[in-house]
């Protein structure tokens, strides 16, 4: 049976209407009623802290974040706190893991396994570090992962570094672990990789490690999109 994914790339979206957008679409996928999706997005500067993590590891306090015009925002998902903002891709899928593999600790495998096969493309050495979520360049993270599985439907999902400001993680104690830093793949290649490619890459990573036979595009905008989902989305 072929398994079909769809895929929302937003552009540029404001984080907090994009929580939204997954929290409706969690719920739609529960009721049968969608069928899988990636969100792909970029952010202005925020910073989110997950439901097992320390407000303490930001390392703000709220005048400070107003002045840097950051937002921060405490989130449902599981780990503790990380950056997101632009030049860096952040994906969240919306799986019925009822349709693939309901098992937690292999989805979280099989994502840190989409972002080492997308980084090979690119020639870095992507590796995963036993007891720390995320995929790492050295002793660098490159990418984060925090996930949300509520009766096994998906939502919340990774962050890889394409070319963001890593000036932003200094003022958070990142995942909650002491003294990591953050890399890139701009700053492993020494160049600036198109960031529409590397998202068009991921989709493909995606689409292999979760055995989809073909993707979708459902929507793209630059610019953002409509707030409220279309009706027509559905199997």
């Amino acid at each position: 049976m072929k398994k079909f994914l769809n895929v929302l790339n937003l552009g540029f979206h404001d984080y907090g209407k994009t929580l939204e957008l997954q929290r409706e679409l969690a719920s739609l996928r529960g009721k049968g009623t969608t069928l899988d999706m990636l969100i792909l997005a970029e952010h202005n500067p925020v910073y989110t802290l997950g439901r097992g993590g320390k407000k303490s590891n930001l390392l703000l306090d709220s005048e400070s974040l107003k002045k840097k015009g950051i937002e921060f925002f405490e989130v449902e998902r599981g780990g503790d706190i990380t950056y997101h903002g632009p030049g860096q891709i952040v994906a969240y899928p919306i799986f019925d893991l009822n349709g693939i593999e309901k098992d937690i600790h292999r989805f979280l495998r099989n994502l840190e396994e989409v972002l080492l096969l997308l980084l090979e493309d690119y020639g870095i050495f992507g590796e995963r570090i036993r007891g720390k979520t995320g995929v790492w360049v050295g002793k660098e993270k490159i990418a984060s992962i925090g996930v949300k599985i509520s009766r096994w439907i998906t939502w919340h999902g990774l962050a890889l570094n394409v070319n963001p400001d890593l000036s932003y993680f200094n003022d958070i104690v990142l995942c909650g672990l002491k003294n990591v830093r953050s890399t890139s793949m701009a700053k492993e290649l020494g160049t600036v990789p198109d960031i529409d490619e590397v998202k068009e890459s991921m989709i493909q990573c995606f689409a292999e490690v979760f055995g989809f036979s073909a993707t979708f595009p459902f929507l793209f905008a630059k610019k953002g999109c409509p707030t409220k989902i279309p009706s027509d989305l559905s199997e």
